[in-house]
């Protein structure tokens, strides 16, 4: 995604990269789509928890604060200090924290998990708009003077080389599909077709295996846009296709929001794809700032899952994923939004996308969690509500993870939260939510990738073993042998939080 906030947001803003270096995000992280919450008190409390525990086992390992967070002990002791402030979510005990022989065994253990992530980005060589760096530059003129020059002029965190680092070899992902977007602007494509193409060649020939999938984004109603899906079955199939029914994502205004189930726009291309047999898109809905409906009014309906239940149920042989899993973001105070589910059982659209299939007797709709996990992940209540809204639904069948990186930096901590995360037992009872299981049981293996593995005709009796040990696996496995810093998680992220005090 690109930036789109306004000059007023973007003066309540500061880059996520100068702020502390959490292996988990202690505030909302925004990708530019919308405007972070400032960080509340009880996120407060974890970063501080998180601090003090850094402190006492860093000191104990030999290792300063931030080389302690970059350890697998320090992803441990993040998760302590949420269970800490929030309740016991996480399946994580301080001892995993203190004891680097035990966060190693715990690695080692789930290292060969197969996870597809759903929703990857990076931008092009030649993105020049100063939006994407200007936000950095005033950040280290007026709040953070020790955020580098480097970091404050140059894209490279964005880039090619830096996402197959915190794909690949600083997460623990398997096999990622590239996106793009689509705007009324031409120039503001942060990844054209072409080059999504290009890209998926060139990493599954380094890596001698597919590791890598690729969008081709569709443009309904611009100017020949059948053209180019036309272009690109002839000459670049995709994995998938990349749709945005609000047209344009930076503003209200664009010209070109359509509805999944206009019979005249959209169900030609319908035909078209499922005569290729390339039957899968990947929708973006939901997102919306706090003030949509005056904000982006006339246009933020697009956002909403109602065109899918007509669309769904008449073309059954096609996949609907649905990014964001169609959640209205976090613009209002957690507690109340968590207070309107505890009370109504409803979190706005992401339950309207959820009853889909009962509504209309059809299993091809499904909810990806990019953003929308990462967002919610500061609040680990919602996270949970948020999950067994989706799978109560759609079923853990119809959900697929998605990390929206590298805006967030390495999606290892995503990972590793939906690892440890559980449904709490009240939650279970009062809305019916079955529990996720452990990291490697039958719920997160089918959400890690074994469902996108069956969207994408992935045979993993066959493709999967040559994961373990095709190039890019051994790339990875001596950058951790190397056992430098260079060769530790960062714990970069390269969104926006709130401005701080």
């Amino acid at each position: 995604m690109g930036i789109y906030l306004s000059d007023r947001e973007l003066a309540q803003v500061q880059p996520a990269e100068g702020a502390f270096r959490s292996p988990v995000p202690t505030q909302m992280i925004s990708n530019g789509e919308f405007n972070p919450l400032p960080q509340t008190p009880q996120q407060q409390q974890v970063e501080a928890r998180i601090k003090e525990l850094a402190d006492k086992y860093g000191a104990k390992q030999g290792l300063d604060r931030r080389q302690f967070l970059s350890t697998s002990c320090g992803m441990a002791a993040a998760f302590v200090a949420m269970n800490d402030v929030f309740g016991n979510f996480y399946d994580v005990s301080e001892a995993e924290a203190a004891d680097p022989a035990r966060a190693a065994e715990r690695v080692e253990a789930l290292k060969g998990q197969f996870i597809f992530d759903d929703q990857t980005h990076f931008i092009r060589d030649d993105f020049q708009y100063e939006e994407l760096l200007g936000l950095g530059q005033y950040a280290g003129q007026f709040w953070n003077p020790e955020l580098t020059q480097d970091e404050q002029t140059n894209l490279y965190y964005y880039k090619f080389e830096n996402y197959v680092r915190q794909i690949y070899l600083n997460s623990d992902t398997s096999v990622a599909v590239l996106s793009g977007a689509p705007f009324d602007d031409p120039s503001w494509w942060i990844l054209p077709n072409e080059q999504i193409h290009e890209a998926v060649k060139m990493v599954n020939t380094t890596a001698g295996s597919t590791r890598m999938l690729g969008h081709a984004v569709v443009t309904p109603g611009q100017p020949g846009w059948m053209d180019e899906v036309d272009q690109a079955l002839a000459e670049r199939p995709p994995a998938s296709w990349k749709l945005y029914t609000i047209g344009d994502p930076l503003t209200a205004k664009t010209k070109y929001p359509f509805w999944l189930d206009d019979e005249k726009l959209m169900y030609p291309f319908y035909e078209k794809i499922d005569k290729a047999g390339i039957r899968t898109m990947c929708i973006h809905k939901g997102l919306m700032p706090a003030d949509y409906e005056q904000s982006w009014a006339g246009v933020w309906q697009y956002q909403t899952p109602r065109d899918l239940l007509k669309a769904a149920k008449d073309w059954p042989q096609l996949n609907f994923v649905i990014y964001h899993g169609c959640l209205r973001p976090f613009l209002e105070d957690p507690t109340a939004v968590l207070e309107e589910f505890e009370s109504t059982g409803e979190i706005k659209w992401a339950s309207d996308l959820a009853r889909v299939p009962e509504s209309t007797g059809t299993n091809n709709v499904y909810a990806e969690m990019g953003t929308s996990f990462a967002m919610s992940s500061v609040n680990p209540r919602f996270s949970a509500a948020l999950l067994g809204t989706w799978i109560k639904g759609l079923g853990a069948s119809n959900v697929v993870w998605g990390s929206d990186s590298v805006w967030y930096g390495s999606p290892q901590w995503q990972i590793e939260a939906f690892r440890r995360l559980e449904i709490p037992e009240d939650m279970q009872k009062k809305h019916g939510f079955a529990p996720l299981g452990s990291a490697d049981g039958a719920v997160k293996a089918q959400i890690f990738g074994h469902n996108s593995a069956r969207v994408y005709n992935l045979d993993l009796s066959a493709d999967y073993r040559p994961l373990t040990e095709d190039k890019f696996a051994q790339l990875k496995q001596e950058y951790r042998q190397a056992g430098s810093l260079e060769a530790m998680r960062d714990n970069a992220a390269y969104g926006y939080i709130a401005r701080r005090a």
